[in-house]
């Protein structure tokens, strides 16, 4: 039991537990499978996102322009969409995450083979993709009208009683898993969290294997960009603003560390998902938005805090190891 209490995971699923319980005295019909699934969907997008900031943010690297990756994307499939209604969804889809990939890869390069700063490099292309979903559009929206049936239908339809929005979250959820536990790619993204400079004489190539995780995050964001404007069914250089604070939020509440090295793709998950539960909740028992905020930046500081003593436990075990 003790082993299992180490776990930050167990402790995030207890809180997610005892807000579900709180919310569920002010609104009984909350805990209901079908509306636990409900939330679960509204936060499948942020899920997504979230694993692929979390393999940045493990290299020790941060990518801040995955909200402007996804709104760019979406608008730029959403646009050929309503030109083309004939162009099967499915390689809409496949041209999102090229595209997603190609703007991850950019980052990755400038990382990579200029040595520049992560956070300067994705606070800059921030702006350039946000700039650029306004040139592609002419500042114009892509409204529900625009759009055809099957690009909006695509992921909301249902199997086995969940959306197909659920399932696609929970099929990245458990290739995250295999890719983070199961691969030498796993293996060298902790790795290089951990000590880049023993990274290198253990023959882990640091550059390179950041610009893979820059890829990887831009592919979910493309994917995720498809999949916002399907879900809500508009597309502008408005949407998912500002949501690169969400995406970074519910990784550092999963545990992620922004030092590199330590966080795990349940920790993301579960961090993602209590965001979820306050954005979705908190508003039906008649709380202010403003306390809303309030409770997200609580729990943000309340993670770094725990994050912040757990690195220095493990510091001190592992000296102690050390001298002995």
């Amino acid at each position: 039991m003790r082993t299992l209490l180490k776990y930050r995971e167990v402790w995030l699923l207890a809180a997610i537990a005892a807000m579900v319980a709180v919310i569920s005295l002010r609104f009984p019909g909350f805990a209901r499978p079908g509306n636990l699934a409900a939330v679960f969907n509204d936060t499948a997008i942020l899920m997504i996102l979230a694993l692929g900031q979390m393999a940045v943010i493990l290299t020790r690297s941060i990518d801040l322009s995955m909200a402007s990756n996804l709104a760019l994307t979406g608008m730029v499939v959403a646009m050929a969409n309503a030109a083309y209604p004939e162009i099967p969804v499915p390689l809409l889809i496949v041209f999102a995450m090229a595209i997603g990939l190609a703007l991850g890869a950019l980052n990755g390069l400038l990382v990579w083979k200029l040595g520049i700063p992560a956070i300067v490099v994705t606070l800059g292309t921030l702006t350039i993709y946000r700039g650029a979903t306004f040139v592609v559009s002419g500042g114009a929206w892509v409204n529900a009208d625009q759009m055809s049936p099957a690009f909006i239908s695509l992921q909301r339809g249902a199997f086995l009683g969940l959306p197909v929005l659920s399932w696609i979250a929970l099929a990245v959820i458990a290739l995250f898993y295999l890719l983070m536990t199961r691969t030498p790619l796993g293996r060298s993204i902790y790795a290089i969290g951990v000590n880049p400079t023993a990274s290198v004489y253990a023959g882990i190539d640091v550059g390179r294997t950041k610009f893979v995780v820059f890829c990887i995050s831009g592919l979910l964001a493309g994917l995720s960009g498809y999949l916002w404007i399907s879900r809500y069914v508009i597309a502008s250089v408005e949407v998912a603003n500002g949501y690169e604070l969400n995406i970074i939020a519910a990784c550092v509440i999963g545990g992620v560390s922004i030092a590199g090295g330590i966080g795990s793709v349940g920790g993301a998950v579960l961090g993602a998902l209590f965001l979820g539960i306050i954005s979705t909740a908190l508003p039906v028992i008649n709380i202010s938005p403003f306390w809303q905020m309030a409770i997200s930046g609580g729990a943000i500081i309340l993670a770094v805090v725990l994050n912040a003593r757990s690195e220095r436990k493990i510091g001190r075990i592992i000296l102690r190891e050390a001298a002995a």
